[in-house]
């Protein structure tokens, strides 16, 4: 569809000859006063708005006025004398993105409606960029119904508002990005940069350099001046993963920056401001490492303002079902695969598995099923023998090891029954209430079976 432009002119020469220039590209809409004009403003959405300073009774100031007071804003253009300039001025204040001066220059007028728009553009993709970040990062995003993680969810939300330097602590893979660009997302800094630096990914002769910047010639290969992750993050959120990965000479730096809230480049010694939001990560104990001279004790005290501890998976595991279904379910949607209905067989052993890699494992494990998989269905026996215990490769060791033969079948009604008893023993892992189950039998009658061959008893098996 053509964009709506809206001419206001009080000379109707003016009108017919701007509407004929234009309405090849634009729908155009025409209006010989101000009262006209917000009269068609009230039923029609215009996208741009040209209109006449002086006109008879009110003037374009009333048009614009009105105009940036609207729910949907119209881009608004003031076509006016020469001597009017600074009254157009004066309309660029409140509100107009432009003015162009008459007598009209259609190429250039439409030049400036072409720029106007373009630009009008650019802040809709911003907003909705920011928008589908709000919707990412917003807490609810973070899936998670355990108590560890309700606890940890409640302070977050405490701390988003606030500007307190964070220390996220918890093992590889819990998340702890997430959680700080959740609480960047949450906070007054949303519309800043969020700025992110896996401190253990570079060399300690380089971090200083990516943190501060540095000056051109500051060290042999500085060819040009370089701005820092400081600079770049002014007005937003600064992360610092791995923190307890930097040197002793970084660690300087950051204590005094978080002293005085500024930093000098490497080969400089003018003082740079800035206002930043610090948010710091680890997995390892901080606390630790200062009692051992591996980080500097008032640097710790300075970082751990708001300490907050992410749970592993294995302190979590009532949320493994969610997440599960919530990674398969994202991987089958972004590969365009139908879904994997995970069965209550494979479900009890991946809640049960211990999840060294916490939450990044699972993704990957979830990525991996839903691309290779063969099926709809998961079951437990597609999964890796990683995720079994050794008691369970154990007793599966054992099934296979003594199967009931039916090639060859007794005739004696008490060793095949003795058999089945055996293996339905060993495939329950030892739980007799699942062995009946499995022997289409009673508890109690699994019970006296047991009595009959002691030597079958689970904790002999």
């Amino acid at each position: 569809m053509k964009p709506t432009v809206l001419i206001v002119d009080d000379e109707k020469n003016t009108r017919d000859g701007l509407r004929l220039a234009l309405e090849d590209q634009y729908e155009v809409y025409v209006a010989s006063n101000a009262d006209e004009a917000l009269n068609l403003m009230e039923v029609e959405s215009f996208e741009v708005i040209l209109t006449d300073l002086r006109m008879a009774g009110k003037s374009g100031l009333s048009v614009i006025d009105h105009a940036v007071a609207l729910p949907s804003k119209p881009i608004c253009i003031m076509m006016t004398a020469y001597g009017d300039v600074d009254t157009a001025v004066e309309a660029m204040r409140r509100g107009a993105f432009d003015f162009h001066t008459k007598p009209i220059n259609i190429e250039k007028l439409e030049f400036i409606i072409k720029r106007a728009l373009q630009s009008r553009n650019v802040e809709k993709e911003n907003e909705l960029l920011h928008t589908r970040l709000d919707k990412r990062y917003q807490f609810d995003q973070i899936i998670g119904n355990s108590q560890p993680m309700v606890s940890v969810l409640d302070r977050v939300k405490l701390v988003a508002p606030t500007k307190a330097t964070v220390l996220l602590e918890g093992e590889t893979g819990t998340g702890k990005e997430l959680v700080a660009q959740s609480i960047h997302q949450n906070s007054n800094r949303a519309r800043g940069a969020f700025v992110a630096v896996h401190c253990a990914a570079l060399a300690s002769n380089l971090l200083e350099s990516e943190l501060f910047g540095h000056e051109k010639g500051a060290f042999t290969g500085a060819n040009e001046r370089r701005v820092g992750r400081f600079e770049s993050s002014d007005g937003g959120t600064l992360f610092l993963d791995e923190i307890g990965e930097i040197d002793a000479a970084t660690q300087v730096k950051l204590l005094r920056f978080l002293e005085t809230r500024s930093f000098e480049r490497l080969g400089s010694s003018k003082p740079i401001k800035v206002d930043i939001r610090l948010v710091c990560a680890t997995n390892r104990n901080l606390a630790e490492m200062v009692q051992r001279g591996e980080f500097r004790e008032d640097l710790f005290y300075r970082l751990n303002v708001i300490r907050i501890k992410l749970p592993s998976l294995t302190e979590r595991k009532e949320d493994i079902p969610l997440i599960l279904k919530h990674y398969i379910n994202f991987f089958s949607k972004e590969n365009d695969l139908p879904s994997l209905e995970v069965q209550p067989s494979a479900m009890a052993v991946l809640v049960d598995y211990n999840w060294p890699g916490n939450i990044r494992e699972l993704r990957n494990f979830c990525e991996n099923s839903v691309i290779l998989k063969q099926g709809t269905v998961l079951d437990s026996k597609d999964l890796d023998p990683k995720f079994f215990s050794k008691k369970e490769a154990f007793q599966s060791n054992q099934l296979k090891a003594h199967p009931l033969d039916i090639s060859t079948p007794s005739l004696s009604l008490d060793i095949n029954e003795k058999q089945l008893l055996r293996n339905a023993l060993l495939k329950s892992g030892g739980n007799r209430t699942k062995a009946a189950e499995l022997m289409g039998i009673s508890r109690r009658t699994l019970h006296r079976k047991l009595l009959k061959w002691p030597e079958l008893d689970p904790k002999l098996l």
